[in-house]
């Protein structure tokens, strides 16, 4: 049987070409979804983004849980897409192959590194594709492409049968074009959650990493939310005195070391050719001293436990989901990099928290598609979803 969809965005990788009827009908019937070639998914072999990784690993019996759980729902998977190596990027491109076009934005990158399951939904060549964020993997190409994306409270959603990057902050996630069907999916995989905010938390030192054209639409969201939840804004530093750069860097160092004593040993056997920027990542994880681990480890407890009494139970934060607009694909590689510092300075804090973080997909007078995020406490993503939802109906209501 020949592959059904015309991949028009290059998302698909080569070895990803196939369909898998739903076990049964279930309440994601008649959906389609693709997985990021990070997920297992039995007779099928894992690629991870890098050629030598497909060569190197036997082809998986078994279906990821989060996989077989879609299935289970009524769901069609139809096949595997492209993913930057190991995970390891935030840019959406890929040396082996290729550079998915966001067609949202086509002179712009999709974002990475679920850069492939970003391209398939944003060209409406799947209902929803499963992602990975571990320091923004999918938020960022939702904000990149005008999607619904998310990070999911770490370990709520079943990481098993997957490759790995940092599994302290590996998240299972999803990309979807519609509200409708990103919330369909979320009441499939994630728990019910009582969350009822009743605290609008503004983090001023997020919002001003990023650029001034998330301005104006992170102060309607905070506006609109204030009136939805009947509250007063209350705007602070997340970090309180410290610049969030100092918090992306132990997110950086914690998950380097962990990502180094994941694939270390493989990358030193098999010498894998990265591309340059992934590259230059491993070759620092490598050099990462366990005595810099041990210390950038406790460093990162200390803020997810303040982030956590920050928020408490009845709290939420609105934030940018990125830094920026999706970089232009001839972008400098430097000016590429200053931008994924900024942005990373921004997603760490969920990361670094474990908390999940919604983006909802706005889209402004000329166009330009951006996202703007809730972060929520931990277990909450079910009603974090549900109230960006109506959040979002409330902010297009206003531009009609």
């Amino acid at each position: 049987m020949s592959f059904p969809i015309e991949d028009t965005v290059g998302a698909w990788v080569p070895h990803g070409r196939f369909v898998i009827e739903p076990v049964a009908s279930g309440p994601l019937s008649g959906l389609t979804f693709a997985a990021k070639d990070v997920f297992h998914v039995a007779g099928h072999p894992t690629g991870a983004g890098n050629p030598t990784w497909l060569a190197t690993h036997a082809v998986p019996t078994d279906h990821s849980p989060v996989v077989a759980q879609l299935l289970d729902a009524g769901a069609t998977l139809m096949g595997k897409v492209l993913t930057d190596e190991l995970a390891y990027s935030l840019h959406g491109d890929n040396a082996h192959y290729g550079t998915p076009i966001n067609s949202a934005a086509p002179e712009r990158v999709t974002g990475g590194s679920s850069s492939g399951s970003c391209a398939a939904v944003a060209a409406h060549l799947v209902d929803f594709a499963l992602g990975t964020d571990t320091g923004g993997s999918t938020r960022v190409p939702a904000s990149y492409a005008g999607l619904w994306g998310l990070r999911t409270t770490h370990g709520l959603v079943s990481a098993e049968g997957l490759v790995p990057l940092h599994p302290a902050f590996d998240t299972v996630t999803w990309l979807a074009l519609d509200a409708a069907t990103f919330e369909r999916v979320a009441a499939v995989l994630l728990p019910p959650s009582d969350f009822t905010p009743t605290r609008v938390l503004v983090p001023q030192d997020a919002w001003d990493l990023a650029d001034p054209v998330f301005a104006e639409p992170l102060q309607r969201a905070r506006d609109a939310l204030a009136t939805l939840l009947h509250t007063e804004p209350q705007t602070l530093r997340v970090a309180g005195d410290t610049p969030l750069a100092d918090w992306r860097q132990t997110y950086a160092t914690a998950g380097a070391h962990e990502g180094w004593a994941t694939h270390g040993a493989w990358i030193t056997e098999h010498q894998p050719v990265f591309g340059a920027a992934i590259g230059a990542r491993w070759k620092t994880a490598s050099a990462v001293t366990d005595e810099a681990a041990a210390t950038a480890r406790a460093q990162a407890a200390t803020v997810r436990s303040q982030v956590r009494a920050l928020l408490g139970t009845d709290s939420l934060a609105v934030m940018p989901s990125a830094a920026s607009l999706a970089p232009r694909r001839d972008a400098d590689p430097t000016d590429v990099d200053a931008v994924r510092l900024r942005t990373m300075s921004i997603t760490c804090i969920a990361g670094l928290a474990g908390l999940p973080q919604v983006s909802l997909p706005l889209t402004l007078p000329d166009g330009t598609v951006l996202g703007v995020s809730l972060l929520g406490p931990a277990g909450s993503d079910l009603a974090l979803i549900r109230l960006a939802v109506q959040l979002q109906g409330t902010l297009n209501a206003q531009h009609r």
